[in-house]
């Protein structure tokens, strides 16, 4: 299935829910990019055995296509002054939840008790904060995209995925909220600075 290799189909084998992904994706150290930016594939991930979170995302759609599951991601923008971040989700009993590949306190898994996958994503805008100035910077999510429509290829590329990555980042997105409201969103207070603060891969770490 996917064209995967014996050792590949092992692994995703055993990553046949969402929580074992969510565990796979925690051993992996952060893709911090040390030679350039990159997009790696499953298979590039599973090689690399390291991963920044859209990467992650793609790999966790991709185990839960390979058991079955429609593989859906959502794309979080940010300002322009932070990132963006990228979320596989799953769906049970009519709830949603998340699997997420980050290096931040705030962004990481989210059990299946949303809604909405608006509501989901709003669970991420009061801890989606800044490295360095710690101001709140979500501000658009996407449609829940399936990655079906981008065909198999993808999953056992050897070439960067620049191309999926730009069409997950143009698709169609909703505002978190009125500019008007934006302008009242106070300040992360001492203690959640510090929090954010928090890294679970470090930069020097030579893994990552």
């Amino acid at each position: 299935m996917f064209n995967l290799n014996k050792k590949e189909a092992a692994i995703f084998k055993k990553l046949s829910t969402p929580i074992k992904i969510q565990n796979f994706l925690d051993t992996l150290p952060r893709n911090n990019e040390k030679r350039g930016d990159t997009c790696f594939s499953p298979r590039r991930v599973l090689r690399e055995k390291k991963a920044h979170c859209i990467e992650g995302a793609l790999l966790a759609a991709a185990a839960l296509w390979y058991h079955g599951v429609e593989p859906l991601v959502m794309d979080l923008q940010a300002s322009n002054e932070d990132f963006d971040h990228v979320i596989c989700l799953y769906k049970y009993h009519g709830r949603w939840g998340a699997i997420s590949k980050t290096n931040h306190l705030g962004l990481r898994w989210r059990d299946p008790v949303y809604q909405t996958p608006r509501e989901l994503a709003m669970s991420y805008f009061h801890e989606y904060l800044h490295d360095t100035n710690h101001k709140k910077t979500m501000r658009r999510y996407s449609v829940p995209i399936n990655l079906k429509r981008f065909g198999e290829q993808w999953i056992t590329s050897e070439e960067n995925l620049f191309d999926l990555a730009g069409e997950i980042d143009s698709g169609r997105h909703y505002p978190v909220a009125p500019a008007k409201n934006l302008r009242l969103v106070r300040l992360p207070d001492k203690m959640e600075r510090r929090a954010n603060k928090v890294l679970e891969w470090h930069r020097r770490d030579p893994r990552t």
